[in-house]
């Protein structure tokens, strides 16, 4: 466990419980997190390349590990010499060499560091997808329930309008409206059809990116928890994403293993010693008719062979040079890294802070357009207010009702990517306990020591679902709306009926 934010929490605890409390359903953050956890391919697929980078250990170990090979051969002379009569019509021979490795001038050694150094970066690398994915979980779930509200407004306000346009029209047929009074009201209505139609078209997006990221479609999506407390400021969030941001760590790491490889670049020209043991055997196969040559022998060799490069045609040089250069290439990607992190944390804290401010002016705005819109209502019944003024209020209050739901969303899905980004969105942190955890450290000790040339793990079958079967979406509301927003567009007693929510399947 991590402390959260230096406020002595903690975050696998506070996290999940404020993040994912509830029930687990098919209609919770927490399920949708879990789904994507169990099933995504971009978390599945680099799992997979952390398992591949691990084995990057076992095969720089075995570099100096002893190594034992054989030979056979089976000749048969075709045209043999008459005047040589030990020459063999047919020879078989076989040989086992045993090499062991004991001085390669540290190129082992550095590139198992290496190696073990990369499978820490690949294990915050993995830590930054986990927290990027479900940042993505997030950003998907609020998206469905922002856009579901927004058309929910939007088919209220085509209801309203359309019941306007009724009563104009039968105002106008007594005489007490003017045709530019259905005209503005026609007008109108057609514009509410079309904001309908393209809200809509964003939700039918919404939900097909959320089945996207998180693998089934989106049903009757419930509100999410509050976010836990958040930093006062946006240096404190930086402070804590320097020390713990995993793709920070990642690259961090990652320049790390490249001081081992100019080690392993350099020991390309140190000398390397090696025992050596060797097996001979021949046999003649009964072609040789000489009694007194043996048709078949053994024989055995021991001892040291030592390489000493003299000249190499500047490979070793270069190679030094080119891992230098590679070095610094790594120490430039963490500066730039560390620079993504840092406006990544200031940029989240400004939009959740932002975000926050709109809410409270946009609550505020909701309650004065609609008080604004009874006015209006009153207002022109007596004469003071025209049709135009109707239609103007009713739009007003729905703007303010999409820009309340917006920010809310805005709100949330900023303050989760702050809390990504500050390192405190993983799996662990957020609590998920639906099934066991993926646990990378379980398949590097698995793999480390193994020396087994035969061994293997078996085809690899595909592991995140498919989507392919789930059904195209549809617009229908599977939702109600919150009951702060949820306050009707047209509250004239005349056009209650019109004002009412469409019905929801």
């Amino acid at each position: 466990m991590r402390p959260y934010l230096n406020l002595g929490l903690t975050s696998g605890v506070l996290i999940g419980a404020a993040l994912l409390g509830g029930t687990a359903s098919a209609e919770t953050l927490r399920e949708a997190m879990l789904r994507a956890y169990q099933s995504n391919p971009t978390i599945t697929g680099q799992r997979a390349a952390q398992r591949a980078t691990d084995e990057n250990v076992p095969i720089a170990r075995a570099s100096g590990l002893p190594s034992l090979q054989s030979t056979g051969q089976i000749t048969d002379n075709i045209v043999v010499a008459n005047n040589n009569f030990l020459n063999p019509e047919r020879t078989a021979t076989g040989a086992v060499q045993l090499s062991v490795p004991l001085y390669q001038g540290g190129a082992v050694k550095n590139a198992v560091r290496a190696a073990e150094t990369r499978v820490d970066a690949g294990r915050a690398q993995l830590r930054g997808v986990e927290a990027n994915l479900f940042t993505n979980v997030v950003g998907a779930y609020m998206n469905v329930i922002r856009d579901e509200a927004i058309v929910n407004l939007n088919t209220r306000n085509v209801n309203v309008l359309e019941t306007n346009l009724r009563a104009s029209r039968d105002r106008f047929q007594v005489g007490d409206l003017t045709r530019t009074d259905v005209a503005q009201s026609e007008a109108r209505l057609a514009q509410a059809r079309a904001q309908l139609q393209s809200a809509q078209a964003n939700l039918i997006s919404s939900r097909e990116n959320y089945i996207n990221i998180v693998g089934v479609e989106p049903v009757g999506l419930e509100q999410p928890p509050a976010l836990p407390s958040l930093p006062a400021s946006p240096n404190a969030a930086v402070g804590i994403a320097l020390d713990q941001n995993p793709q920070l760590i990642a690259a961090r790491r990652s320049a790390d293993a490249t001081r081992y490889d100019i080690d392993v670049a350099r020991a390309n020209r140190l000398p390397r010693v090696s025992a050596v043991s060797s097996g001979n055997y021949f046999n003649y196969l009964g072609s040789l008719n000489v009694a007194t040559v043996p048709s078949s022998g053994v024989n055995a060799t021991v001892g040291l062979q030592l390489s000493m490069p003299l000249f190499q045609g500047g490979r070793p040089a270069a190679q030094v040079r080119q891992a230098e250069a590679l070095r610094g290439q790594a120490l430039e990607n963490a500066t730039a890294t560390e620079r993504q992190v840092v406006a990544q944390v200031r940029s989240a804290y400004a939009v959740w802070q932002s975000s926050q401010e709109v809410i409270l002016s946009a609550e505020s705005a909701v309650r004065a357009n609609s008080l604004s819109l009874e006015g209006v209502r009153a207002e022109n019944s007596v004469g003071t207010r025209t049709v135009l003024d109707i239609l103007n209020a009713e739009q007003e209050l729905l703007n303010s009702q999409v820009t309340l739901v917006t920010a809310r969303r805005d709100a949330y899905v900023a303050g989760f990517a702050l809390i990504a980004a500050m390192g405190n969105a993983e799996a662990r942190d957020l609590g998920l306990d639906g099934g066991a955890l993926y646990d990378p450290v379980a398949n590097y000790k698995r793999v480390r020591n193994k020396i087994n040339d035969w061994g293997g793990d078996g085809e690899p079958a595909p592991v995140a679902s498919t989507t392919a079967g789930t059904p195209a979406q549809t617009a229908v509301i599977t939702r109600p709306l919150d009951p702060d927003v949820n306050a009707p567009v047209d509250r004239s007693p005349a056009l209650t009926t019109g004002a009412s929510a469409p019905s929801r399947q």
